[in-house]
């Protein structure tokens, strides 16, 4: 299996190695189970090798250096690749990348996220089962000719289902985002450590995350509530703390750069609940992650991916006029809600694989009767 983020990397490349792909024939398949961890870019793929669906993967992205594609080994079973990025524009498009599936073949399975890549790339793996998450609010980041290639389509929304349909009738769909569905069971838990703060909000410091409806909640109330903002990256961060200031309000910042899972669930386990802001936002990761470590999430109502999750047992909604008193409620009764039985009932990889296994069976089967006995 391969994974190609439309993350590009500026500079240098991040390896420094060049070996062959680890689906590449004649790789000895590692013996030992597999960890499933990380972020959304790593579950996916470990699930699929933990689950027997598929043998090795591999993670490409993009950057903007010179040379050979550069290869890490991350585990036994997991590696990544960059490819130089040829242009500015999106879907990205990699003379080298096509090169190198032309030199050793298209993966078995090919997971396409985000801007996508080159139409002419996605033809060279004609032969790959190829899915598509768009991670973010738009059901299909990708112009029609990358999209015609998509075997399976994972959506966080009917509304998303529905876009896809409209622009390729018959396409496969699945409400299966793969941030907040395929959990690490143990990657965020609770500590019992003691909750410091009351709120929580792990986000990039971008315009699209809506801080400014936390900012303006928070302005509105005691500054004895107290919250902690985790920045990975963003423009907007120093701006932020600026505001902080201007307006005494109680937040602790950290980052960016970002810190570690280990430190991540550490800060969440100094809250009471964790929040999530934006409205053009996919169905992020950390819904799923917030309730494993413990904490309802306080959701934005108008979320257009991922209101699913916000059951009457991990956590509730409110609008922007409403997020004032939604946070007082929560830090009163953020003990009363159980989320993290619920993820782990409901929205683990090991479920969230099982179902993904049998799309990609059943519509290969769909695919094949469609196709007619063969010659």
């Amino acid at each position: 299996m391969v994974v190609i983020s439309d993350w590009v990397q500026d500079g240098h490349a991040p390896f420094d190695t060049h070996e062959p792909p680890l689906y590449a024939a004649n790789q000895a398949t590692p013996a030992g189970p597999v960890e499933v961890v990380g972020s959304y870019l790593e579950r996916l793929p470990l699930a699929l090798i933990a689950s027997g669906v598929v043998e090795q993967a591999e993670i490409w992205n993009f950057w903007t250096g010179e040379g050979p594609a550069p290869f890490r080994r991350e585990t036994a079973v997991l590696g990544r690749r960059a490819f130089r990025r040829d242009g500015d524009g999106a879907p990205s498009a990699s003379a080298a990348m096509e090169d190198f599936v032309r030199r050793f073949g298209a993966p078995h399975i090919l997971m396409v996220y985000g801007l996508g890549v080159a139409p002419s790339l996605l033809e060279l793996c004609a032969a790959s089962f190829i899915i598509y998450n768009s991670i973010d609010a738009p059901a299909l980041r990708v112009p029609p000719d990358c999209s015609a290639h998509f075997d399976l389509v994972l959506t966080g929304a009917q509304w998303q289902s529905d876009v896809v349909a409209a622009r390729h009738p018959g396409m496969p769909t699945a409400i299966l985002p793969v941030g907040p569905e395929f959990a690490a069971i143990d990657q965020f838990r609770p500590l019992g450590t003691p909750k410091d703060v009351d709120l929580i909000y792990v986000a990039a410091a971008q315009p699209y995350k809506r801080h400014d409806i936390l900012f303006d909640a928070l302005a509105k109330l005691p500054r004895d509530v107290r919250a902690i903002c985790v920045f990975g990256y963003g423009e907007m961060a120093e701006d932020l703390r600026r505001r902080a200031i201007d307006q005494n309000l109680s937040i602790e910042f950290v980052g960016p750069p970002g810190v570690g899972i280990e430190e991540v669930n550490r800060l969440m386990n100094r809250a009471r609940f964790g929040v999530v802001c934006g409205v053009d936002d996919g169905a992020p990761a950390i819904l799923t992650e917030y309730m494993l470590a413990g904490l309802p999430v306080l959701a934005n109502a108008e979320l257009t991916c991922g209101l699913q999750y916000i059951l009457p047992e991990t956590g509730m909604t409110a609008t922007a006029d409403g997020f004032a008193d939604a946070i007082i409620t929560l830090r009163a009764t953020a003990a009363d809600y159980a989320p993290r039985d619920v993820v782990l009932e409901r929205w683990t990889w090991p479920s969230s694989v099982a179902r993904l296994s049998q799309l990609i069976e059943s519509t290969m089967m769909q695919s094949k009767d469609r196709a007619g006995p063969a010659a």
